[in-house]
């Protein structure tokens, strides 16, 4: 009661107030990330490890066992250790506790790795270590293809050119290429020429490797001028790796490379095909990290590959598949949609029972206003505009009508009653205080227990409680100061001091309508009740008609999906 009074007393800062929340809710929106659902922030590392040649079991017994002892006891918050393990790669999946810092577990994994390495096979490299979440999702898939271009030109092209200055974009991480050919330099052997003269394939591996060297020569200074001084350890180019010597024959002749083998520019081979509409391809995919918005970063992807691409061969097709910016606008427009239309119709029962466009008019007010409340609220705790988020406030959106409808109503019966404005707004606020308090706490002490959850659901259905919870209090707070404040001025000029509000003829009308269905329904009822067998006959056979009829309506009833044109086939690869 005493907030009516001051609500009243000080009108004009809530006025004022309700002027911030139409401002700062707009911008609170434009500021929030969107995406499609809530940051699920499971912590998990992934440790690559390599050993080119070495077989699944002894990777596993003799690399990835000890790792994962060593990882036991010099990495905190561990929930669990996952290990997939091929001939030449283990990846060591690390689940962290929820909260942990990702920060220092790399870190602690970093140095565990550094420090085992003289207990592991020789030659062994340092592992690969890569942080992601549950959130870590490809947003954007770019296929990468042409009718001139090699597979081996896709994959360069998409790793050196396009991934490199498609990562500058913030909140963006793009992995290697899927599909294509690694460019690498191969060494083809001839087995028989080899066994003729006498050498073995280890034979190429050292002269290959002891003629191409990356050896600084410095400079020199002649005069009055200082020349920079190059040295032949390496070749200029591929072929000439063919002419280089490997031993002396038993003839004496000098063996060349060419003798035994052909040295050419190649790829490696290939452990994942990409097909787009059936012809050899590449695919880039981008995934979202941090706490960027996907929309954005697709946006700012969209809007840097024509600066990419004016650089690149023109018979390079760069084209954007499978993106999921689509489907995140689509579901928040369907979730905003609905909200609207509750909110339309809501208000149309409101005018239609009430009469009154006024008391519709504050009511169309103070709804928006506590949907604004609450998304501000999010956005200061770190939320995003998700469906579970926007799905809570159209949620919301039914029972917020709730408070203002009961308090505008009391206010407008006590005003029919004859009473003077100012003192029906405080009677009718009064009557209405305790009981509006209680139904908006049990609404609350609902979605409680979900702030009790752990793992994945808490992450998904604690926006949802945090925005129905904040949309009801801002409701319940407005429905005491704004409304209040709006109905003291708006409903002034609606009837005079001492006379009745006389109903319009459309509102007559609907009365003398809905009367008619009400009265109806009585005498249905008072029927129902009178012979209660036959009425509950009757409701089981037409339920049982209703279930005759679903299979019939289910052939037709969901449109047909068009998968599209675009077709991606890829195999399971090996390696990061």
């Amino acid at each position: 009661m005493w907030i009516v009074r001051l609500a009243l007393a000080r009108p004009y800062t809530f006025v004022v107030l309700a002027i911030c929340l139409l401002i700062g809710g707009p911008l609170a929106l434009l500021r929030t990330p969107t995406d499609i659902l809530p940051a699920i922030n499971i912590p998990v590392v992934s440790i690559v490890w390599n050993y080119n040649g070495l077989s699944a079991e002894d990777m596993s017994r003799r690399i990835v066992t000890v790792y994962e002892r060593s990882l036991t006891t010099d990495v905190d918050n561990i929930e669990h250790i996952e290990s997939q393990t091929v001939a030449g790669v283990a990846v060591v999946k690390v689940f962290f506790h929820p909260g942990a810092d990702v920060t220092r577990a790399i870190a602690q994994a970093s140095a565990g790795a550094q420090s085992i390495l003289r207990l592991l096979p020789p030659g062994t490299t340092p592992p690969l270590v890569l942080s992601y979440s549950a959130s870590t999702v490809p947003i954007l898939r770019l296929a990468l293809g042409s009718k001139t271009l090699p597979e081996q030109t896709l994959y360069d092209l998409g790793n050196n050119f396009i991934r490199t200055q498609l990562s500058t974009v913030q909140g963006a991480a793009i992995p290697l290429p899927y599909g294509g050919k690694v460019r690498q330099v191969m060494v083809d052997i001839d087995s028989q020429a080899l066994q003729s003269r006498g050498l073995s394939p280890l034979d190429v591996v050292n002269a290959i490797n002891a003629q191409s060297l990356i050896l600084p020569g410095g400079t020199a200074k002649i005069g009055a001028l200082e020349y920079r001084v190059d040295l032949n350890g390496s070749t200029a180019t591929v072929d000439a790796l063919n002419d280089l010597p490997v031993r002396a024959g038993a003839d004496g002749a000098m063996i060349y490379v060419r003798d035994v083998a052909h040295v050419r520019d190649g790829y490696a081979p290939q452990t994942n095909v990409v097909r787009r509409d059936g012809k050899r391809a590449a695919l880039l995919e981008v995934e979202k990290s941090g706490d960027a918005s996907t929309l954005t970063i697709i946006a700012q992807i969209k809007a840097l590959l024509p600066h990419i691409t004016a650089g690149l061969p023109k018979a390079l097709e760069v084209q954007p598949i499978s993106d999921q910016s689509v489907f995140v606008t689509a579901a928040i427009h369907g979730v905003l949609h609905e909200a609207l239309v509750a909110a339309c119709l809501t208000a149309t029962m409101i005018l239609l029972f009430l009469g009154s466009w006024r008391s519709t008019l504050i009511i169309a007010i103070t709804i928006p206003l506590s949907v604004l409340a609450a998304l501000i609220a999010l956005s200061a705790l770190g939320q995003t505009l998700n469906i579970m988020t926007l799905g809570g406030l159209a949620l919301a959106v039914g029972v917020l009508v709730d408070d203002a409808t009961v308090a505008i109503e009391n206010i407008t019966h006590h005003r029919e009653a004859g009473k003077p404005l100012e003192q029906a707004i405080l009677d009718g606020s009064a009557q209405i205080a305790l009981p509006t308090l209680v139904s908006t706490l049990c609404i609350c002490i609902v979605f409680l227990p979900m702030f009790l959850l752990s793992g994945v659901a808490r992450y998904l259905f604690v926006p949802l409680a945090e925005s129905v919870v904040f949309a009801m209090m801002a409701s319940y707070f407005l429905s005491r100061t704004l409304l209040p404040t709006l109905a003291h001025y708006i409903l002034r000029g609606e009837v005079k001091e001492g006379e009745t509000r006389a109903p319009s003829a459309w509102h007559q009308r609907f009365e003398h309508g809905f009367e008619a269905i009400r009265a109806r329904y009585s005498a249905v009822l008072a029927r129902a009740l009178a012979a209660p067998k036959r009425a509950v006959l009757g409701f089981a056979l037409a339920c049982a008609a209703s279930l005759t009829l679903i299979p019939f309506l289910g052939q037709d009833f969901f449109p047909a999906v068009d998968s599209g044109e675009i077709r991606i086939h890829m195999r399971a690869r090996t390696g990061t």
